[in-house]
């Protein structure tokens, strides 16, 4: 039996019409709608057909057909027509851009909630990570007479704010001088590349101020670890809700505490590491609960050696057209602002 061209025609009126209405589809609601030139009578035989080679499906004996992961399998690999971004999303996403965003955190935490908001489905995305963290700026500001301000930024523009507290701080000219010599120490070296030689030398340095060494040490050791940890920013955990597919709690449930476990997204981000753009469709997940979703996930890149992950979750019937031309979009967007980022860091 082989799959012809009408038959591929009714595949992709079945699922268009079921991502738009969440309702099973008949051979009726295809030959008004479509304007295909068959008979409802050739559609129903085709659609047998198409439901015996596995790619649609009948959820209820009076019901019509709705597609299988198969069906939707070809047809993100070979039907799929690409859609561009409209006026308003360019807006939309270009104003990610226009924002003074100075941390990638903040960037992570805006631009989840963007593609929440566009497309309606769960976001989740990594902050960018290399093989291994390097300091790459060490700043000392004072704050006030007992606190001293400690920045610690790596080459991968991972930012972590520390507070030292003192019985009583230097004169701000000295915070800074004292910021200097230890950014000159430290500049450029991994953790494990922090040894005893280069903390006596400061030590000697620093003088009176070496007090400052083991909290500066313990601020570095934190920044460090936290910026070789993968990173997960979520948004539009909710908006699984709004669709049919999840109406039962149990269901509902078991899904929200799958995503709120970071390490089960975690996974899948590393799963996806290096591949520009993946599309997991139902069954095609590991996860149980996560059989009625499909998640598609793009990789941006700072560097060769430094990217991240972008992932959105929604039902099976997702409008794999619409994600995928945000996706491809925000990934343009969030590189750009990455290395404006990484450019003002550097000047």
């Amino acid at each position: 039996m082989s799959l012809n061209d009408r038959k591929i025609s009714i595949l992709q009126a079945i699922i268009n019409d079921y991502i738009e209405t969440a309702e099973p589809v008949g051979s009726r609601t295809i030959a008004k709608k479509y304007n295909l030139g068959i008979s409802s009578a050739t559609i129903r035989n085709e659609m047998s057909d198409l439901e015996e080679m596995g790619f649609i499906m009948q959820p209820h004996a009076s019901a019509g057909r709705i597609p299988s992961d198969l069906g939707y399998r070809l047809y993100v690999d070979h039907l799929m027509q690409k859609k561009e971004l409209n006026a308003d999303e360019q807006v939309y996403l270009k104003g990610v851009i226009a924002r003074d965003i100075n941390q990638i955190d903040f960037l992570m935490e805006e631009t989840a909630k963007v593609l929440s908001t566009l497309t309606n489905y769960t976001t989740f995305i990594s902050e960018p990570m290399g093989t291994r963290a390097k300091i790459k700026q060490i700043r000392l500001l004072p704050l006030d007479q007992t606190s001293i301000l400690l920045v610690i930024a790596t080459e991968d523009n991972f930012i972590k704010n520390h507070i030292i507290k003192m019985n009583r701080t230097p004169e701000d000219q000295m915070v800074f001088e004292i910021g200097h010599l230890i950014h000159k120490t430290f500049e450029g070296c991994a953790l494990n590349e922090i040894n005893g030689n280069s903390i006596h030398q400061l030590q000697e340095a620093l003088g009176i101020y070496d007090v400052l060494i083991d909290p500066i040490l313990q601020a570095l050791q934190s920044t460090m670890l936290a910026a070789e940890k993968v990173q997960v920013h979520m948004s539009g955990t909710k908006n699984i809700l709004a669709f049919p597919e999840f109406s039962d709690i149990d269901k509902a449930k078991s899904l929200f505490q799958v995503l709120e476990e970071k390490d089960v997204l975690v996974n899948m981000l590393e799963e996806n590491k290096g591949t520009e753009l993946q599309i997991r469709i139902g069954s095609e997940n590991a996860v149980q609960c996560m059989q009625d979703c499909s998640i598609i996930t793009a990789t941006y890149k700072l560097s060769d050696d430094t990217r991240g992950t972008i992932g959105i979750v929604g039902p099976t019937r997702m409008d794999y057209s619409q994600v995928v031309s945000v996706l491809n979009g925000m990934v343009k967007n969030i590189e750009k602002v990455l290395r404006n980022l990484t450019d003002h860091n550097d000047s």
